[in-house]
C-alpha cells in the first residue's frame, strides 16, 4: 500500500548500498546527474507538465536530508503531501482496500480470475506526474469495466459456466 514519493526517492538515492553499486559499475572520474521535477520548483510546460531540470551531485546531501525527514510524511507539515498527486495517492490507497474488501466478500473458484485481474490493477500504475496521469488514466478504465463485471449476476463465469 505505499507509494514512492519524494522521501522514498530520495532514501534509495542516498542508500550507501547503491552509491557502492554504483562505484563499482564505473571507472574513473564520474559525476551524478538527477533529472528532476521537484513539484515545489519546477516549471512546467505548455501542457502544465513539470518539466526536469538536471542537479549535479550536490543533490546527494539534499536527498540524505529528505530521506531523514520522512516523518513529515502525512502530516500537516509534508510539502509534499498537498500536491494533486500525493492526494490521488492517499485517496487510491483508501480506493483498493474498498476494492478488495468487495471482491473477498464474493469470492469463489469460478471468479478467482476476474478476482485476480482487480487485484493487480495497481501494477499499471506507475511513473510520476503527467506519465502516471496517463497510466491511472488507462487503469481507472480498466476499473470500472472489470468492476461492472465484478459486480453482473454471472460475476467472473464464462459464458458454459452460466448455461
Amino acid at each position: 500500500m505505499a507509494y514512492k514519493d519524494e522521501y522514498e526517492v530520495a532514501r534509495l538515492q542516498s542508500d550507501p548500498a547503491f552509491l557502492a553499486r554504483l562505484s563499482s559499475q564505473f571507472e574513473g572520474d564520474w559525476k551524478l546527474k538527477f533529472h528532476l521535477a521537484p513539484p515545489l520548483f519546477a516549471k512546467t510546460d505548455a501542457h502544465g507538465h513539470l518539466v526536469k531540470k538536471a542537479y549535479g551531485p550536490w543533490m546527494m546531501s539534499a536527498f540524505r536530508l529528505l530521506a531523514k525527514a520522512k516523518f513529515l510524511r502525512g502530516t500537516g507539515l509534508d510539502p509534499f503531501g498537498r500536491t494533486e498527486e500525493r492526494r490521488t495517492e492517499r485517496a487510491l490507497i483508501d480506493e483498493y482496500e474498498a476494492l478488495i474488501g468487495e471482491v473477498t466478500a464474493k469470492l469463489n473458484a469460478a471468479n478467482r480470475p476476474l478476482a485476480l485481474e482487480l487485484a493487480a490493477l495497481p501494477d499499471g500504475i506507475r511513473g510520476y506526474g503527467h506519465v502516471k496521469e496517463n497510466n491511472l488514466r488507462a487503469v481507472r478504465q480498466k476499473w470500472n469495466t472489470l468492476l461492472a463485471q465484478w459486480r453482473s449476476p454471472t460475476a467472473g463465469q464464462t459464458s458454459q459456466q452460466v448455461a
